[in-house]
């Protein structure tokens, strides 16, 4: 279903030099990955978030949660970008600065071909060191949960519930919201932070705020221009009709 583009906002986004996108779950489950708490079915319905996605759980019990993420993992690898994704990597293509902060996980956006993407939330493919935080990349596929060569177990590289997001990923996404002359959020709830305060920083800045979800949000009313909608559909769209003015 189409979306009415409006003109001022393809008027604004084709002069912009400097453009921010922050996407959430949305995007990712367009293509078919459930959300962290639609995953909990089957096996895993009758476990809590707080025994697989948080340090205490993986004290607790590192081969649950290891598992967990491995079955995560796994349902992940089949699953392909879609158009939403793709747009995003073509509209990257087109502006001086472009940084695209995602929450997700999964690695779609690079693998539909973007290039500057700030992971807030790290990545499930990636594997670190429990205690020296280094990223791991041999280790043995057979053991649940490997352990790093410092003997400590190895986990996934996400962040989990109660840990602060990586220093260094915060400060780029907070320098791109304060920095950009259009941002995008997409696809995100605009209720878990500190994500949802970055299109708030873009808009304090000065910055044309967009917000493109199938639902309205906290966010909703303070931005510039609210497109209800899927991302698929949405931001091939509005790639068209820059193509058009540009």
């Amino acid at each position: 279903m189409s979306v009415a583009i409006p003109q001022e906002l393809v008027e604004r986004l084709a002069a912009a030099h400097r453009v921010a996108v922050l996407t959430g779950a949305g995007i990712s489950a367009e293509s078919g990955i459930p959300t962290f708490r639609d995953a909990l079915t089957g096996l895993w319905a009758r476990y809590d978030p707080q025994e697989l996605a948080t340090p205490e759980g993986f004290a607790r019990n590192p081969k649950l949660v290891w598992e967990w993420y491995a079955a995560r993992r796994a349902s992940i690898a089949g699953v392909q970008p879609n158009p939403g994704h793709a747009a995003l990597a073509a509209l990257e293509k087109r502006f001086e600065q472009f940084t695209l902060v995602t929450q997700n996980i999964d690695s779609l956006h690079q693998r539909a071909g973007s290039r500057e993407v700030v992971e807030l939330h790290g990545n499930i493919a990636r594997v670190k060191c429990s205690i020296e935080q280094i990223i791991v990349s041999d280790f043995p596929a057979d053991e649940s949960p490997p352990r790093c060569p410092c003997g400590a177990f190895l986990r996934p590289d996400v962040v989990w519930f109660g840990e602060m997001l990586p220093a260094e990923a915060l400060a780029k996404a907070e320098a791109a919201a304060e920095q950009c002359e259009v941002f995008l959020s997409i696809g995100t709830s605009a209720q878990v932070y500190p994500a949802a305060e970055l299109p708030l920083r873009a808009l304090s800045a000065g910055a044309t705020v967009v917000e493109i979800n199938p639902e309205r949000t906290a966010l909703s009313r303070h931005v510039h221009f609210a497109l209800q909608g899927s991302a698929g559909a949405i931001l091939p769209q509005l790639l068209q009709e820059l193509r058009r003015v540009a």
